[in-house]
């Protein structure tokens, strides 16, 4: 059976959660204690030496790490990742545009804010802010025209709902980007959406710094 390691306030953690339920598959759900360093034990960065959540075991002693990889290996043969060279390339932009201009920008000032972190990391705010503008402008311009990033729901709508759907809990307006709210209430209509998040506060040692 996959077992699945995660820590589930982790939006890129629900991203594979998303998938898992969309799929239908059973796993196992195994909490790593990120706040209180259980990420850089042995037997974990085993697993992943990067030390990160999540991480997907597909069998003992061969895991994936990142949440994208983990999508692309679980989407594998089915809608959710295209078999077509350029629609498959498409998928892919966006999970590469995710990772470099949603995730660290607009996820950094989410998490900052909702453990409390923003005024100590008040340097690198106002960068993020306006490359998380920048980076929705384009979002919201792409959707203008379309219902999803890449044609049709995909692992490309996943990876990007997980953070940028959440933006105004990072500080964000999203009132000027009617495209990108308009896709955000598409995602959250298809059926198997899952909606459970988990804040922050369920980990007492959140505001510990990683």
């Amino acid at each position: 059976m996959l077992r699945l390691y995660d820590y589930l306030p982790s939006q890129n953690g629900w991203k594979v959660r998303q998938l898992l339920a969309h799929l239908d598959l059973p796993y196992e759900h195994r909490m790593v204690e990120i706040f209180q360093g259980a990420q850089h034990k042995p037997e974990f960065q085993a697993l992943n030496p990067g030390g990160t959540v999540p991480v997907l075991e597909v069998e003992p002693g061969r895991a994936i790490a990142e949440s994208n990889a983990i999508l692309c290996y679980l989407a594998e043969g089915t809608t959710y990742l295209p078999e077509g060279r350029f629609d498959r390339a498409k998928v892919m932009q966006w999970l590469f545009f995710e990772q470099n201009y949603v995730e660290p920008v607009i996820g950094s000032l989410r998490y900052w804010t909702l453990t409390g972190k923003l005024e100590r990391n008040a340097a690198g705010v106002p960068a993020r802010r306006q490359r998380g503008i920048r980076s929705l402008e384009a979002l919201d311009r792409h959707l203008a025209s379309r219902d999803f990033l890449a044609g049709r729901y995909s692992i490309a709508d996943i990876a990007v709902y997980a953070y940028g759907a959440w933006a105004e809990e990072g500080g964000f307006d999203l009132g000027p980007f009617a495209a990108f709210r308009a896709w955000k209430a598409r995602v959250a209509g298809l059926p198997g959406h899952l909606a459970t998040r988990y804040d922050y506060s369920i980990d007492p040692d959140a505001s510990r710094d990683l």
